[in-house]
Order: structure tokens, then C-alpha cells, then sequence
């Protein structure tokens, strides 16, 4: 008998489970399942639901389906289905030889809905679309039977097969559970199970004109895979007693327990794939892998690891109400797993060309510098140093004020792994007055990073040799909306789109170490964040890095049982 992992986090999923296993309800099997609508690429609320899946039939050693839940050939693509497929592989999950579609099982539906119509449970109905909203009636008032609720056994078969037949027009006929009209629950108000539609399938192409609703084909796929614990978003509470009524009706051997959890809100961003495809479609973002979108897509462009991803959704945990988290948490887990990993490199993002007027012309060293302070084994690479560097603009005032350490006339700070410098002079643009160049001197005693005399400085700032660096572009991403829940604005949302979610340097120079390196390789640039080589834009010709995540939360505080 599976027993579940003492280490796994508890929540009331898995408690149930473990009553469902004490009670040898369904043999004591656990099998779950990941169905996704081909119609989209995932987010990062999608993770929470893999990691669940996966997670909970890999504790209790059952087995995870991935299912294409594809019901609505509208919008449905096997572009999406390759993103998924491709996208569940990166987190780390492996389904073996259990990829099933619901389209495999449309002719098995089919005759399920013959069976329902046969038994009299499930009617051909012949009102429009308008109508039978208007039958169904409101929270507070039962609806109205149609007029087609009591047709013959024998009319309703021979319609739905014509249905089948291409013989009517789209909206002409339905099928609809015979359930109850006067229900509470509105969903139970004689649910649609097929409409007729004239649209290509991306796997059966032309070969059916009508489509089972989801609600119908979702709780059957199920059985026919034998799923013991369907787990869903909260928004299917409602639908639990049609998922039950389908199962009990057709008195199927398998009857999965269906068990609802709190689906994942993230402050700053959207995760609704309806809103996602508008931001698509209108040009807001460049697509679905743009590093500012919620995709795993777009956050595996911007430099997330799959190990950040699943920390996340285990930090979060599961719940059985809504809640919305702050996007500083996923931020602080992508950032904690960066450090570990990360090899640190000096790369300058806004240069400002350093001129040190006492160093020998032509003479060039090289500093070994390690690739991680905490991580020998990440090695060192070689670093030039030469007489003209670039530095940070930020890095350097003429007229700082009095809590300014950094370089700033007569003052001295240490450059990174090197020398003691000392701003000597400046030189401006005569137009602009701005500085466009420093002079300094250096101290030759000091490349181990201490002054024979003991004195000391209150700074180290990073630089680049300005003959060896590479040139780079660097893509500042920040979050995407700049107010925390953007849907409160309603259909105006974009209006709360960030104008500073992307910012575009193309004047960086970076540490030769870094020519050549490969797309989707991670670094942080010391002082300044995380960043990845763009895997779409970067070649060898030009140098493209995505800021992952800044070094330090800019946005909000995280308290820390939150980071617990």
C-alpha cells in the first residue's frame, strides 16, 4: 500500500488521499492527471497545477496523465500542444507513455451521448442560443423547461445523428442533459453536452462537425483513463455535481473524486489566458515567450529554472481559498536559486570611458578572478586589465553629495579584483557639460586589494577593460503592470501596462569571458543582477542578455515567513 512521503508538505488534498488510502477507496491506486486546453501557452499559475499532479502521484507512487483536453477546435493548435508537451518536460516532469487527447475518445463520447439520449437522459434541443439563455433563468428564479425537453427517444437519436451528419446549420440544434430546470445550481439546468460546429480540428481535421462541451468530455476522459483523484481549479465547484451526474447516469465503473483548490492570483501581471491572448494579439507584448509574460515560456526566456518554478509552487503551498501572491515571492525564489547557481561576471551597462594617466600604454595583466565567492568548484576565469576601462556612469558625480562612496574627484575606491584608483580630472562635453571621460591615477602596491600603509576605501565598483570587453546588448525586464491587480480596472486593464517594463541598452560592454557563450547560459553581473543570454536574439555576432531578476527586491519587502 503507497504511503505518503513524511516530508511532503500536508495540506487537505493529500489528507484526503490519505483517508481514500486508509478506507482502500479505489484499491488504494493514486492516479492523477495534467489536462490542459490546447489553446494557449502555459503560465505560471499551470505550474502550481503540474506540480500538484505530478507531485502527489509521485509521492504516493501512482502515476500522472498528460491529457490534451482539446474539445474546441476554436483556437486550438498543435503549436499550443507543442508548448505544453515541451513546457511540462522543462519543469521536470515525465508523463512515459501516458499522453492521451480527448479527441482520441470523441467517437467513445459519441456513443456515450447516444446512451444518455436512449435512457432517456439527454434531449436534442432546437432553440437558439438566445433562447435557451433566457430559459435557464437567474440565481434567484428557476428556469423554463424548453419545449423540445420531452421529444421522443427515437426523434432525439435520429437528430443527433444527423447532427453528426453535417445535415443542419451551427446553432440550429443542441445536445442538453435532461437534468433539472428548477436546480439551484445553474449549471445543472440542462447542460449542453454537443453543439454543432464547422470547424476544422488540428488533429481530426474535417472528420466531425460536432464537439463535446468540456463538462461533458472532461469527467469521462477521466474514467476512461481510470483517474482516481481529478483535481481542479475553484472555479469548477459548481461543476462538481454535473462531473458526478455524467458518471452516475452512464453508471461507469470509474468514477473519479473531483477535488477543487485555490487557483494561483500573482500580483503585478495577468493570468488569464483570455487577457494573455489579448496582450498577444494587440502587440503589447512581443509574444508568448516575451520575458515580461507569465508563460513558462516567457519566464524561461528571461533566465528561470525549472528548480526556481517548483520552489515557488511549493512555497505557496495549497489552499481552499483564493488569495492573490505577491509577485516578490516568485522574484525571491528565482533570485535564491540564481545565487546558488550563477557564475558572477563584471559586464557595464551605461559605460563611462576611465583613463589611468600613471598606467604603462600597451601594458596589459590579467586578474584570476572566481566565478563564485561561496563555490570553488565553479573555477576562476581570467580577467584583462588595461590602461583605458569602462565603469559604471553611476558609479562616478563630479559633485557628490555627502553619503556618495563611490569615485568622485580626489576620491579613491578599489576596482573589483584590482587596484586602488584616485580621480584625478574629467573632461565634459563643451556642449552639454557632461562628463564624458575620468582620469585617474592608480596604486600599484595595492592589486591584492589592501594598501601597504593600511589605508582603506570606502567602495569597490566594477569595470571592463575598454580594448577587451565585448559589446552587448542588455534588455532591462521589470513587471509587467505597474499597480498590483490590474483586472480591477476591467476591460481597461492595459491601461495599467508598465511604459518601464522593458528598457533596451545597446551600449554594454561585458567581460570577455563572455564571448561565445551559449544561449539560455546564466550569469550575474556583479553589482548590478541576474541575467541570461537571450536564446532567441543572441548569436555569436551579437551579444543579447535578458535581466532575470534584479539582486534585491525593488519592488516590495518580503516578511520572513513568507520566505520560509
Amino acid at each position: 500500500m503507497p504511503q505518503a512521503n513524511a516530508s511532503a508538505p500536508a495540506d487537505f488534498i493529500r489528507e484526503i488521499i490519505d483517508e481514500h488510502i486508509r478506507t482502500n477507496r479505489f484499491q488504494s491506486r493514486v492516479a492523477t492527471r495534467f489536462p490542459p486546453e490546447p489553446n494557449g501557452y502555459l503560465h505560471i499559475g499551470h505550474a502550481k497545477s503540474i506540480c500538484l499532479n505530478f507531485g502527489i502521484a509521485a509521492q504516493y507512487g501512482g502515476t500522472c496523465n498528460l491529457r490534451m483536453d482539446d474539445t474546441d477546435p476554436t483556437g486550438e493548435s498543435q503549436e499550443y500542444v507543442d508548448s505544453i508537451i515541451g513546457d511540462v518536460k522543462w519543469l521536470g516532469f515525465d508523463w512515459e507513455d501516458r499522453l492521451y487527447y480527448a479527441s482520441d475518445y470523441y467517437e467513445k463520447l459519441y456513443q456515450f451521448a447516444v446512451q444518455l439520449i436512449k435512457i432517456g437522459k439527454a434531449y436534442v434541443c432546437s432553440l437558439s442560443a438566445n433562447e435557451i439563455r433566457e430559459y435557464r433563468g437567474t440565481l434567484t428564479e428557476p428556469g423554463k423547461e424548453s419545449p423540445f425537453r420531452n421529444r421522443s427517444v427515437e426523434e432525439s437519436l435520429d437528430l443527433f445523428k444527423r447532427m453528426r451528419a453535417g445535415e443542419f446549420k451551427e446553432g440550429t440544434h443542441v445536445l442538453r442533459a435532461k437534468i433539472d430546470m428548477a436546480s439551484p445550481n445553474i449549471t445543472m439546468r440542462d447542460p449542453i453536452m454537443y453543439r454543432i460546429r464547422y470547424e476544422p480540428h488540428y488533429r481530426t481535421n474535417n472528420k466531425w462537425c460536432i464537439y463535446p462541451m468540456y463538462d461533458f468530455a472532461h469527467c469521462l476522459s477521466d474514467s476512461l483513463e481510470k483517474i482516481t483523484h481529478s483535481i481542479c481549479t475553484l472555479e469548477f465547484e459548481n461543476n462538481r455535481p454535473l462531473y458526478d451526474w455524467f458518471l452516475d447516469a452512464l453508471e461507469l465503473e470509474s468514477h473519479p473524486q473531483q477535488i477543487e483548490f485555490a487557483r494561483l492570483n500573482l500580483s503585478y501581471t495577468v493570468l488569464s489566458k483570455r487577457r494573455l491572448i489579448e496582450l498577444v494579439e494587440n502587440g503589447n507584448v512581443g509574444g508568448w515567450d516575451d520575458p515580461r509574460m507569465p508563460t513558462l515560456a516567457g519566464l524561461r526566456r528571461r533566465g528561470c529554472t525549472p528548480e526556481a518554478i517548483r520552489s515557488f509552487c511549493e512555497r505557496i503551498g495549497v489552499a481552499k481559498n483564493d488569495s492573490t501572491i505577491d509577485m516578490a515571492l516568485l522574484e525571491y525564489c528565482i533570485r535564491e536559486d540564481m545565487n546558488e547557481r550563477a557564475p558572477r561576471v563584471m559586464a557595464v551597462l551605461r559605460p563611462l570611458r576611465v583613463v589611468i594617466d600613471n598606467y604603462p600604454e600597451g601594458q596589459i595583466e590579467e586578474f584570476d578572478c572566481p566565478y563564485h565567492p561561496q563555490n570553488a568548484d565553479m573555477g576562476s576565469r581570467k580577467v584583462p586589465f588595461s590602461r583605458i576601462l569602462y565603469i559604471e556612469q553611476e558609479d562616478f558625480m563630479e559633485k557628490p553629495p555627502k553619503k556618495f562612496y563611490r569615485l568622485a574627484p580626489d576620491k579613491e575606491v578599489r576596482l573589483r579584483y584590482g587596484y586602488f584608483v584616485k580621480c584625478v580630472n574629467v573632461v565634459k562635453d563643451p556642449n552639454t557639460g557632461e562628463v564624458t571621460e575620468v582620469h585617474c591615477t592608480y596604486d600599484p602596491e595595492t592589486r591584492s586589494g589592501f594598501a601597504p600603509d593600511g589605508r582603506k576605501v570606502d567602495a569597490t565598483i566594477h569595470w571592463v577593460s575598454a580594448e577587451h570587453s565585448v559589446p552587448a546588448e542588455v534588455r532591462l525586464y521589470d513587471r509587467l503592470f505597474s499597480v498590483a491587480n490590474p483586472l480591477e480596472a476591467g476591460s481597461d486593464y492595459v491601461g495599467h501596462l508598465n511604459s518601464k517594463s522593458l528598457e533596451i541598452l545597446r551600449t554594454c560592454r561585458v567581460e570577455p569571458s563572455l564571448k561565445g557563450v551559449a544561449p539560455g547560459s546564466r550569469f550575474q553581473f556583479e553589482r548590478v543582477g541576474y541575467f541570461c543570454v537571450d536564446p532567441v536574439d543572441s548569436s555569436d555576432q551579437d551579444l543579447v542578455f535578458n535581466r532575470t531578476v534584479t539582486l534585491r527586491d525593488t519592488w516590495a519587502k518580503i516578511s520572513e515567513k513568507e520566505r520560509r
